[in-house]
């Protein structure tokens, strides 16, 4: 599973458990099935259990808790994509003052 993926996942049911799997693949833009092979490697990896409750509408439901281990993994991939956004954030900013050299230099020969 991608950081990103497992990074906006992890965040979405620290915040809202109760999330359906529809709810969650709606937020993430992802389909149901990539969320249902990502909540399984999840739980199968003990990151995330699963609780029933019965909601408002009397239905069954399921609430998915990260466990302490899942929290861990939450820091773990946060580093990771932090990073990465940081790298990637950096990289842009050196395109932009190339696009800003550029458009002086062309400024310039006018």
């Amino acid at each position: 599973m991608q950081d990103e993926v497992q990074y906006k996942l992890l965040n979405l049911l620290e915040k809202k458990p109760e999330s359906t799997q529809r709810e969650l693949a709606k937020n993430l833009e992802i389909s149901v099935g990539k969320i249902n092979y990502c909540l399984s490697a999840l739980i199968e990896k003990g990151h995330v259990k699963v609780r029933n409750f019965t909601n408002s509408n009397k239905k069954a439901a399921y609430a998915f808790l990260l466990t302490p281990k899942g929290i861990k993994q939450k820091a773990k991939v946060t580093i990771r994509f932090l990073q990465r956004k940081t790298e990637e954030y950096e990289q842009l900013k050196k395109e932009i003052e190339q696009l800003h050299q550029e458009v002086k230099y062309t400024e310039q020969k006018k």
